[in-house]
C-alpha cells in the first residue's frame, strides 16, 4: 500500500504517480487531500471552480464534487480510463481522506519530490479545500 501525504503537493503531479500505481496494481491512499495545492491566480481558479459547478443540470450532470476528498478522487479518475475494466478496477484501489485517519498516523508516506509546491515558478497557488469552499 502507497501512502501519499498531500501537504504542500501539486493536485496534478502527484494524482498522475497515483493513477499509475493504481493501473500497476497498487493500493494507494491520498491523506490531507484538502491541503493540496493548485497554481494559478486565484481569482481565475474560483471563477473557473464556478463555472464548472454551474454546468449542466441536476440531473445530467456533470457532477463535480464538493468536497475536496471526493475532488481529489475525481482529478485521479480523470487520469485513469475508468471506462475500460483494467481503469475501474484500478479506481477502486485509490482512495483519499480529509486529514490524517487513525490507521495512517503510524504509516510513513511517500516522498514525491518532484510534486512539491517549491517546485512551482508562481506564489500564486489556491489549496483543494479554499477552492471549493467559494462554489
Amino acid at each position: 500500500m502507497i501512502v501519499i501525504d498531500a501537504k504542500n503537493l501539486i493536485l496534478g503531479r502527484f494524482a498522475t504517480f497515483a493513477a499509475k500505481q493504481a493501473l500497476l496494481g497498487n493500493d494507494v491512499r491520498i491523506i490531507n487531500a484538502e491541503k493540496a495545492i493548485i497554481s494559478g491566480k486565484r481569482a481565475t481558479l474560483l471563477k473557473d471552480f464556478r463555472q464548472n459547478r454551474q454546468r449542466g443540470t441536476p440531473a445530467k450532470g456533470p457532477f463535480i464534487p464538493k468536497m475536496p476528498d471526493r475532488y481529489v478522487r475525481r482529478v485521479v479518475r480523470g487520469m485513469l480510463p475508468y471506462k475500460q475494466a483494467k481503469g475501474t478496477e484500478a479506481f477502486k484501489r485509490v482512495l483519499c481522506y480529509k486529514g490524517v485517519p487513525e490507521e495512517f498516523k503510524e504509516v510513513k508516506s511517500v516522498e514525491l519530490p518532484q510534486c512539491k509546491a517549491s517546485k512551482l515558478n508562481t506564489l500564486k497557488v489556491v489549496t483543494v479545500a479554499d477552492a471549493l469552499k467559494f462554489n
